[in-house]
């Protein structure tokens, strides 16, 4: 089986770190088929809503410390690395499906951050979230990133400059998850919130989901007078436009997806 694959489930994408004797640790190989399937996701009209999940014991690990520290290594390979995993995290807010990450085991580092790029996630009782780079002198800077947006300053801080790790039910009282639930449980509940998303319109998700990373960092005035100038644009959509008429005939939508 390849490092990275996609499985479909209808409109439903499974998209999958296959690397389980690493811990699925973000090498570029696996970062850049990553951002290959995204790619190929985001092109295919019949898929609306994505899970990210990992095989074997852990969802991610983050990037795999022997490549770090193998011989050659040097600044271009560490800029190559660090820059492609940003790109692929951005891909990730860009990709017009909602992409619901699917936590189990550890989410260290760069796995950290993965769950934190995602736009939703639901973890099983027994994981665990640590940017613990400070613990080997190695300050999870790229991490941080998603994380303080997600989490705040102070739990952000707490995290990248302690390293320990966080329950699955801290991260969910911190905003990092969802939800959290039974291990035996995490693959059905993951899937019921997918289906909750996909029955509804593929354009007006992938419209509101762009929208609401235009406005998360900009001042109220500023994302007021984006948002009432987006949703203006949004009412002559096909689809909302079947949408209101739908709820005002009382009748379930037909959806056109666009």
């Amino acid at each position: 089986m390849p490092a990275v694959y996609v499985e479909k489930d209808g409109p439903i994408a499974h998209l999958v770190l296959n690397s389980p004797e690493t811990r699925n640790a973000l090498s570029l190989e696996v970062i850049r088929s990553v951002m290959d399937h995204v790619d190929a996701i985001a092109r295919d009209s019949d898929l609306r809503v994505v899970i990210l999940r990992g095989e074997g014991p852990a969802f991610c690990a983050g990037h795999n410390l022997k490549d770090m520290v193998a011989e050659g290594a040097d600044i271009h390979l560490y800029r190559e690395l660090f820059s492609t995993c940003s790109h692929m995290m951005l891909k990730l807010h860009r990709l017009p499906q909602p992409v619901i990450a699917q936590v189990h085991g550890i989410a260290t580092a760069a796995g950290c951050q993965l769950v934190a790029a995602c736009d939703l996630a639901v973890a099983e009782e027994g994981a665990q979230f640590a940017t613990p780079g400070v613990k080997i002198g190695l300050f999870c800077s790229t991490p941080m990133v998603p994380l303080v947006r997600l989490i705040g300053r102070r739990r952000a801080l707490e995290m990248l400059m302690t390293g320990r790790f966080v329950s699955a039910r801290e991260a969910l009282a911190w905003g990092l998850v969802n939800k959290v639930v039974p291990k035996e449980e995490l693959a059905e509940a993951t899937l019921e919130l997918a289906r909750t998303i996909a029955q509804y319109s593929r354009s007006t998700l992938a419209f509101g989901k762009d929208a609401f990373y235009r406005q998360v960092d900009l001042d109220e005035a500023a994302a007021y007078s984006f948002a009432k100038e987006a949703i203006a644009i949004n009412c002559l959509a096909e689809d909302a436009q079947e949408g209101m008429r739908a709820f005002v005939e009382k009748r379930t939508p037909v959806w056109r997806h666009r």
